[in-house]
């Protein structure tokens, strides 16, 4: 299987294919300096290019490069990533620049084995960067990349057993470039990174226009749509969170850091609670006829669905605390790592106070 493509030049046709039609824009392109690499594939995780491109610029001009980042207090990195999700991904960013100060002296490792000791850095991953910025032959293999080599292969076992898996990325291994590894690595990997993500699309793959179309298992079968082939999937569910949007006359406004498991660990937010009694059980009986609903909606995670319900209160400075967490100024809060719907809310609009 294989073979037969590895013996019609699959890395040749796909290289070629990226010189001529692939990204070459992307911020992060163009560099052997394994920072930005790092940072981008870190972000790309889960997350749109799109999306990335509206922050990656942000990061950067904030955190240049490893010592800053590593030098960076927890909150401001969170604050960066505030909206991009996936937070456990900053943390480890942070944790990373940490580890890679301490016990690489400041340079990352040039090997993807090495590279994946590190917080936050998977077997993808360390592959990426380590082919991207020093040309070794490793293979990559995330969820596009994934969907690219099954169909080209006709590869139809189950990938939520680890064997077929394991089996998947001996195969894509063997289809790497065999010479001039420092040219052709970096363009190999970007390659099959940029048809995973544009070409080789999920739903409507534009066979007609990829390189691999007259070789693709998948095509020849009329099957594309059933590769990869994945039968256990995780079931989305729902959440109700009732928030409490306490907020002083001052436009201060209550917030409390979450733990650092679970929804949101880590970040700022207001208080949830499982239901609207149980958020006025923790309002005094003095304010409570001044709770106002907002309008609720729906906050989309990777697994699950929040239903969010925040509930304004105007909150008088001479009334007791809303609870654990302190009272955060207008001017202070945009620079704390806050859940998106949390910031959108807050700028969004202030909490009519009484006369």
């Amino acid at each position: 299987m294989h073979g037969e493509l590895e013996s019609a030049g699959f890395a040749r046709r796909v290289m070629h294919w990226q010189k001529m039609h692939g990204r070459h824009d992307l911020p992060w392109q163009g560099s052997c300096d394994p920072y930005p690499v790092w940072l981008s594939e870190i972000m790309l995780q889960q997350t749109q290019v799109t999306t990335v491109l509206n922050y990656f610029p942000r990061f950067l001009q904030r955190l240049p490069d490893l010592p800053s980042l590593a030098a960076a207090e927890l909150d401001e990195v969170l604050a960066l990533w505030s909206g991009l999700g996936y937070y456990s991904r900053a943390r480890n960013l942070h944790r990373c620049a940490i580890a890679v100060m301490q016990w690489h002296g400041g340079r990352f490792p040039a090997s993807a084995a090495q590279l994946q000791r590190l917080p936050g850095i998977g077997r993808s991953t360390a592959a990426a960067i380590s082919s991207l910025c020093f040309g070794e032959r490793v293979a990559i293999l995330d969820g596009n990349v994934k969907r690219l080599l099954t169909r080209a292969l006709g590869f139809g076992a189950d990938l939520s057993i680890a064997t077929n898996e394991a089996a998947l990325w001996e195969l894509a291994a063997k289809l790497l470039p065999k010479y001039d590894l420092k040219k052709n690595m970096p363009r190999y990997t970007q390659a099959v990174m940029d048809l995973g993500a544009g070409i080789c699309s999920a739903s409507k793959p534009q066979c007609a226009v990829c390189p691999l179309g007259a070789l693709c298992r998948a095509r020849q079968q009329g099957r594309c749509e059933h590769y990869p082939v994945k039968s256990r999937r995780l079931q989305r569910g729902t959440q109700t969170i009732w928030l409490l949007w306490a907020q002083r006359q001052d436009q201060s406004v209550w917030l409390l850091q979450r733990p650092n498991v679970g929804i949101w660990a880590g970040l700022y937010s207001f208080a949830g609670f499982d239901s609207r009694d149980a958020l006025l059980a923790h309002v005094p009986v003095s304010l409570r006829a001044g709770a106002h609903d907002a309008p609720a909606f729906k906050h989309a995670l990777t697994h699950k669905d929040l239903l969010l319900h925040p509930v304004q209160v105007p909150w008088r400075s001479n009334v007791g605390l809303p609870g654990p967490g302190s009272w955060i100024a207008a001017d202070d809060w945009p620079g704390l790592g806050l859940p998106a719907p949390i910031r959108k809310l807050l700028a969004g609009g202030n909490v009519a106070m009484p006369n």
